[in-house]
């Protein structure tokens, strides 16, 4: 039986890997890599508090490691802050892991991700997936979920618009951006995870679907 580490386990996605990774009895263990404690208790699960700016390589030890970890310029304060969280953090606990043997990462990034766009979210997004795929992991999965569909800890005037217009004119959009649950992102890293892989996949959001 396998242990998996989470980043970012109380976001929109995170909580919902951390859920089915709970309930999946080919894990024995799941660790939250957290800043601080949350209210979630299971005898499968580890809250592993964390100084992300200077990480414990102790604490960074399992077989998978799945990343949901990511904010919001206004969240964060600043392009500076939203970066740390968004990338460096991602990376920097990730050379750890695979340091310490970890054998696949399952990252959620973003459609449209690219290190070369004129937009500072898909840049980053795409910075974290070139950074990730330099730490040669035996298997590193980008999932590239469109808009995610779910309930959010947190109320987002501009999101919740954009998911009501998305599910109105969804026949309009094309399926790779059209709105995704944020359930079935987790579901399919997770189904991933499980299958005989080798090397990098990026997976787009229809095709994240399929799982």
């Amino acid at each position: 039986m396998k242990t998996a580490l989470v980043l970012g386990a109380t976001g929109l996605v995170g909580s919902q890997i951390l859920q089915q990774l709970l309930a999946d009895a080919r894990y024995e263990t799941v660790l939250a890599l957290t800043r601080r404690p949350f209210d979630v208790e299971h005898p499968k699960l580890k809250q592993v508090i964390i100084n992300f700016d200077n990480p414990d390589p102790v604490q960074i030890r399992g077989d998978e490691l799945y990343c949901a970890l990511g904010t919001t310029l206004r969240k964060a304060g600043s392009k500076e802050a939203q970066y740390r969280i968004d990338c460096t953090y991602p990376f920097e606990i990730g050379r750890i892991a695979r340091e310490n043997g970890v054998e696949k990462y399952l990252l959620v990034s973003s459609v449209g991700a690219d290190a070369g766009s004129s937009n500072f979210y898909l840049r980053i997004k795409g910075e974290l997936e070139e950074k990730l795929k330099t730490l040669e992991f035996p298997v590193f999965v980008a999932a590239r979920p469109s808009l995610l569909l779910g309930k959010r800890p947190e109320f987002r005037m501009g999101e919740k618009i954009g998911i009501v217009l998305a599910q109105t004119f969804a026949f309009l959009i094309p399926k790779k951006y059209r709105g995704i649950e944020a359930r079935q992102v987790a579901g399919a890293l997770i189904a991933l995870a499980n299958q005989d892989l080798e090397g990098v996949h990026i997976i787009e959001s229809d095709q994240l679907r399929q799982f």
